[in-house]
């Protein structure tokens, strides 16, 4: 029965508390009369407060009560309300918690059914619901961050910092939530000003917020993960105890909810990595065409689970202990571009301490990390900020370091390094098996050059043996240490003894043992593994061996017992199956040996080719070395065979000149011995430069016949050839042969008799010969600057013509000494290096004047001044 029904006038306040409800109370007590009076009721119910709440929880709806408290917040807000008796009223909130009840367990449905819900938003979300069930004006969230600091998640008000401002550490007498976050005990202020406890009052300004309640968010272990901050403003109710017994209950249920959810979605996340994983490992796995190939797809995959923007991967070269990388991740469509590739040492960089010491680094900040190498950002404007740095196992080993750059939203975390940990042991596998389907790519290749060789090659015969084995071995040979001696003049059938002479005298300076059956075994097959080309044939390497063998028996060097033995079996065997063509065309045409050996094409496969006729049976003439030595001098073998490519020769060869102009060099230093052994290569493989001018004239035009066919089968495929080796320009070979002279040679001899004075005839010869070429150049030029001319001149009687026949032709002024050598292209510099095609560059110094180079001024002509590169290891 309504209190208006009965004719009774109440004061709005408490009409506002105590209307609409149903009453089922005593009638015998008090009875439905008209005369029944407000003040009756309401006394009664204050009389009898047990009465109250039993009628209130066995009729009255929890919504229904809901409903008044709004309507009271609403519409009174929070005043004190004093009765007709003097009494403050005094709002019993324990009615609340079944109400509180029934909505933690609809919050935590609706969070937990969400899978992007992460702790910020389930606490968000269990603050409101907090707020809302005290009546509060307005909450804060803060949460505790990694580095023990407060930091504002959420707010309810709109002129408030923004969120994730960072609001101070966790300490005594600041802030509100600080000192809760201390303590970890709840607190409910009726008036923050002046609160010793918390001087500062609330983390972030309120409008007008006075009184508060601060609930800690405690983990299971009692670690704090929040503070929750709920505020009555100014001239509102304060929060009484059991406001605060509201929002403690409400807010027990954080942790609970949180870790279902951590728990939901860290499922959610393993299933979507394995899903991740699986499409990796189909992905990779079922297109292994190549190394490249491979670390595109862990490039592009990587960015896709930690959500960077760039990725690195370096692998390790374990004998450098260096990183090197081919593919760079340039951030635009077209990228993962194979580039040049790029080394560094494994102590430098980020990536480099990674890959020496094993250690995850998660780095926020890039430019506040000491390691972090800024020179890239300069020079490409890129701005990196966070970088994510892990090595890749495989076997124990690190093989690989990937490197993510900048995060899109945010910065690494924790779930990355894990996410990331577990994509790396893939990586590890498919790095590994690329490795391994490379191998068995390459060694196809070999396979076939093997076949393609043995089709070809063979061993010596036991008929060739027999005869070579029955023909003596002259104890001296006459004027064969003279640098003018012409190996050419040589019978093929008398160059094995000959050799053998020279491997057998080499062979007794250090009295080593020696088998002479292998070494004459070993010196026909090497014979009979040279092809039938113009120039690179057995001719040529028994003068190349020749030269080296004047050298080691003239100069007063003091190379040891094996880099002399190594020095001349690798001028013997320095061109083995040479197909009389260049590296360059190799790579054209798209040879076997070019996909195998990506530099230096040839003079690999001379030296493998070379240890492949030591592993014949009967053919090992080192295998009375021992274990060190054999190894020992194989090495050198190969660094002397490498070394008569010229792309390598310019490098070696200014460290040499270095070393000597500044009066370093000393034969006790390795690596200083092995620069003269490399240099000495390169003189004694262009030794027919230095031979006398009739012979040189002569194995010029064999050099140029072999030339000119490379040439030949060039224009027959449709390419222009260079001028060295196009037959229709054979008249600048004067010009060309200039250019080579003071661009390589020369600088070469030079250097050798500067170490070596006893070789000074090298220099000489070359010197004469320059002088020749030099006078043929020239008159070559003045032939075509009068044809040039003839057609501009008028028409001479014959009288004319006779009369200028009787008339000397003047020569022009020679120019400077240090005229330079121009090429038809541009002028290089020994610095620049070049690449394996260097053989193919010619010399030429058509319309420019020609240097006069004199015995006292060829030590001022400098290779870096020319172009250098007329032909490679295999020019001369």
């Amino acid at each position: 029965m309504s209190v208006k029904s009965l004719g009774v006038t109440c004061s709005p306040g408490l009409i506002s508390h105590h209307s609409s409800r149903s009453t089922h109370s005593s009638s015998t007590m008090y009875p439905r009369t008209p005369d029944l009076q407000t003040e009756t009721v309401t006394q009664f119910l204050f009389d009898n407060p047990d009465f109250l709440d039993s009628f209130v929880i066995q009729h009255v709806h929890e919504d229904r009560v809901r409903q008044w408290s709004q309507r009271k917040h609403k519409g009174q807000g929070h005043h004190a309300l004093t009765l007709t008796n003097g009494d403050l009223f005094k709002d019993h909130r324990s009615n609340w918690k079944n109400c509180v009840q029934s909505k933690k367990w609809r919050v935590l449905q609706e969070l937990t059914k969400d899978n992007t819900t992460n702790k910020a938003r389930v606490f968000t979300e269990l603050a409101a619901c907090a707020a809302e069930s005290v009546n509060a004006d307005g909450h804060n969230l803060y949460l505790v961050d990694d580095q023990n600091q407060l930091f504002l998640a959420s707010k309810s008000s709109k002129n408030q910092r923004a969120p994730t401002t960072c609001v101070g550490r966790i300490e005594p007498r600041t802030t509100l939530p600080a000192y809760v976050a201390y303590t970890k005990e709840s607190v409910v202020s009726q008036n923050l000003v002046g609160d010793p406890r918390f001087p500062l009052g609330f983390g972030v300004e309120t409008e007008k917020g006075v009184s508060a309640i601060a609930v800690p968010l405690l983990h299971g272990n009692n670690t704090v993960l929040g503070v929750v901050e709920l505020y009555r403003n100014y001239g509102n109710m304060p929060f009484s105890v059991e406001e605060e017994e509201v929002a403690e209950m409400m807010l027990v249920w954080a942790d609970i909810c949180m870790e279902y959810v951590e728990m939901y979605n860290s499922m959610m996340k393993q299933r979507k990595l394995n899903d991740f994983l699986l499409a990796v490992t189909k992905s990779i796995f079922q297109d292994i065409v190549s190394m490249d190939t491979v670390i595109m797809k862990i490039m592009n995959y990587a960015k896709k689970l930690v959500i960077a923007d760039r990725a690195s991967l370096f692998l390790v070269d374990t004998k450098s202990r260096e990183l090197y990388a081919r593919i760079f991740d340039t951030g635009r469509v077209e990228e993962h571009i194979p580039q040049k590739e790029i080394r560094f040492p494994m102590d430098r960089g980020v990536a480099g301490h990674v890959a020496s010491t094993g250690e995850v680094l998660n780095i926020a900040d890039a430019y506040t990390d000491s390691r972090f190498n800024r020179d890239v950002d300069l020079q490409t404007g890129y701005r990196t900020k966070s970088i994510l740095c892990m090595p890749i196992y495989n076997r124990g080993n690190i093989i690989g370091v990937v490197q993510m750059v900048n995060k899109i939203d945010g910065v690494f975390t924790k779930a990355d390094e894990e996410s990331f940990e577990t994509f790396a042991i893939y990586c590890g596998l498919a790095l590994h098996h690329a490795k391994l389907y490379d191998k068995i790519r390459r060694s196809e290749q070999k396979y076939r050059v093997a076949v393609e060789v043995l089709s070809y090659h063979s061993q010596c015969n036991d008929e060739e043996y027999q005869m070579v084995k029955t023909m003596p071995i002259p104890d001296d040979i006459p004027d064969i240490l003279d640098y003018d001696y012409s190996p050419w003049a040589i019978d093929n059938d008398n160059k094995p003894v000959y050799v053998l002479y020279m491997m057998r005298d080499i062979f007794n300076m250090h009295s080593q043992r020696f088998d002479i059956d292998d070494m004459i075994r070993f010196t026909l097959t090497v014979r009979k593994n040279y092809r039938n080309v113009p120039y690179h044939n057995w001719a040529h390497a028994f003068s190349v061996a020749h030269a080296m063998f004047a050298v080691i028996k003239t100069s007063q060097h003091h190379f040891t017992p094996i880099e002399s033995l190594a020095l001349y079996i690798a001028c013997l065997c320095h061109d083995l199956d040479h197909r009389g063509k260049t590296n360059a065309f190799m790579v054209k045409s798209a040879a076997p040996l070019a996909a195998i050996y990506s530099t230096s094409t040839m003079e690999h496969h001379h030296f493998n080719h070379t240890v492949t006729i030591l592993q014949n049976e009967g053919h090992n003439i080192f295998k009375h070395l021992t274990s060190a030595e054999y190894k020992q001098i194989l090495s050198d073998i190969r660094h002397c065979i490498l070394a008569t490519d010229l792309a390598l020769f310019f490098g070696n060869r200014s460290r040499l000149q270095d070393i000597a102009d500044k009066g370093e060099f000393s034969w006790e230093n390795a690596e200083h011995r092995r620069l003269v052994m490399a240099n000495s290569m390169t003189a004694a493989d262009l030794c027919s430069m230095y031979k006398p001018w009739d012979l040189q004239v002569q194995l010029v035009d064999v050099i140029m016949e072999e030339f000119w066919q490379q040439g030949d089968e060039e224009r027959s495929q449709g390419l222009t050839p260079m001028p060295m080796m196009d037959r229709q320009k054979k008249n600048e070979l004067p010009h060309l042969e200039v250019g080579f002279l003071v661009g390589i040679c020369l600088p070469c001899y030079e250097v050798m008799a500067q170490i070596l004075p006893e070789t000074k005839p090298m220099v000489d010869g070359a010197i004469a010969n320059l002088k020749k070429w030099r006078e043929l150049a020239e008159k070559e030029a003045l032939e075509k600057e009068k044809e040039n001319e003839e057609p501009q001149k008028p028409q001479q009687t014959d009288d004319n013509q006779e009369k200028e026949k009787e008339e000397p032709v003047t020569t022009t002024e020679k120019p400077s000494d240090d005229a330079i050598v121009t090429s038809e292209k541009t002028l290089l510099s020994a610095g620049d290096g070049l690449d394996d095609s260097a053989s193919d560059t010619s010399f030429l110094a058509a319309g420019k004047p020609l240097p006069d180079i004199s015995s006292d001024q060829t030590s001022n002509v400098s290779s870096e001044k020319t172009v250098l590169s007329l032909h490679s290891e295999e020019s001369r």
